[in-house]
């Protein structure tokens, strides 16, 4: 804590650890000793509360949610996940997106608690993981009556209600009506993921091929963490779009340039894109064919994944969700400017530590006589890697999926789920 190394605290003149040993008036000193170290540290606490705005107020009497009309909806946030602990809540941390979402709406009166919500989300995000389309359908009070729900400019903000109380990390950016018992998870079509990457020395065109075998239905064991274990024993999943593409094309290619992949689908495994990315980044370092991808689903001749390092999560990004409802987003002009107003001042305070990195890179290059650079998007590839490259195929694999479900039904801990996304 801020301020604290620097209290002196006047000691007992014998330093005598054996309290039996102290003389009465060495123990009054020593309790008068801790006394005004205690009221030092309690200043200094009190100091560092009111510096963050925390303020401690006297409990407001329970809102009486008896006398408000609820309406079902679903609402739309953006969040940047890098400094979070994943999207959903869990019991050792409260650095989760979730965490923050449900503190802001029962701290808004919106709901009265969780159980009680009738909550779905989209998808669940890993740690790391971002959002510019996370999606979730709950039950919140309204203000208009069961006659009037559809005069969505009489109704409460929602979304300004919400981004006052939540992290600047943390926006809801619209809300839509949805019919009682619609759920975001269950009801969503399709889910379209993002993954940023910058160009750097990657044949960029091998593996655009490789990506399109990825196209289609597939059994995706061999692309994707096996969580058999959470009872998830069916890997068949159809990838309806997948695309690599420069994100600014009317600038000129460097390897500074930024490429991303887009991938749609119905539904998705555990690590699924980033193990895809993982042998992808692969390809464009032209230590495997683009066909790998064709030997990797190919569960006859590969029952069994190899060992290989998925690529990391902080590029990642849960971009949208389509869902069979007839009315649009409703997007707030003054709470739309405001979050617009957050994400420039966080890109201009990363543009700017990026550029300054970036000159830095290039002066200690003019001071090379002979360069040995690896490609950039080695900085996305997790784990050990080995100094001497093994092709992929030729390296030891897990086990098979049947053994997986072997072992976990002798130990009588496989209880067969539908799996929800959890990328």
């Amino acid at each position: 804590m801020d301020g604290i190394k620097g209290i002196q605290v006047n000691k007992p003149n014998r330093n005598c650890d054996n309290l039996e040993e102290l003389s009465k008036e060495e123990l009054i000193s020593r309790v008068k000793s801790l006394q005004a170290h205690n009221v030092q540290l309690k200043s200094i606490l009190s100091k560092n509360l009111k510096d963050k705005g925390v303020v401690h107020c006297k409990k407001l009497k329970p809102f009486d949610f008896t006398k408000c009309s609820m309406r079902h909806v679903l609402l739309k946030f953006c969040y940047l996940g890098w400094d979070y602990q994943g999207f959903t809540t869990q019991e050792n941390t409260n650095e989760t997106i979730e965490y923050y979402l449900f503190k802001a709406l029962e701290q808004t009166c919106l709901i009265k608690d969780r159980a009680s919500s009738n909550y779905h989300r989209c998808g669940r995000t890993d740690k790391g993981v971002s959002s510019f389309g996370q999606v979730i359908s709950i039950t919140l009070r309204s203000k208009l009556d069961e006659n009037n729900l559809d005069k969505i400019e009489e109704e409460i903000n929602y979304c300004q209600i919400l981004n006052r109380v939540l992290p600047k990390e943390i926006q809801c950016i619209a809300w839509k009506p949805a019919p009682v018992g619609f759920s975001a998870r269950f009801d969503c079509k399709s889910r379209t993921y993002k993954y940023f990457f910058p160009m750097g020395k990657l044949n960029i065109e091998n593996m655009k091929k490789a990506s399109s075998y990825l196209l289609g239905t597939h059994d995706f064991r061999n692309l994707c963490k096996m969580d058999v274990g959470n009872g998830v024993v069916e890997f068949t999943r159809t990838i309806a779009e997948i695309s690599i593409e420069v994100v600014f094309p009317h600038l000129d290619l460097d390897e500074y340039s930024m490429f991303v992949l887009t991938v749609n689908s119905g539904g998705f495994l555990w690590h699924q894109i980033r193990c895809m990315l993982g042998i992808l980044f692969l390809v464009g370092q032209n230590k495997e064919s683009p066909e790998i991808i064709k030997e990797l689903l190919n569960i006859e001749k590969n029952p069994c994944k190899p060992d290989y390092n998925m690529a990391s999560e902080i590029p990642l990004n849960l971009y949208s969700s389509s869902y069979d409802l007839k009315c649009d987003w409703y997007y707030e002009e003054e709470n739309l400017n405001t979050v617009l107003e957050e994400l420039k001042r966080i890109w201009t305070i990363n543009s700017v530590k990026s550029d300054m990195i970036r000159i830095m890179i290039e002066d200690l290059r003019n001071e090379l006589k002979t360069s040995n650079e690896k490609c950039l998007s080695e900085n996305l590839i997790q784990g050990i890697k080995s100094k001497n490259y093994i092709p992929v195929m030729k390296r030891k694999t897990c086990d098979s999926l049947e053994k997986k479900i072997v072992h976990y039904l002798k130990r009588s801990r496989l209880v067969v789920k539908d799996q929800e996304d959890n990328i």
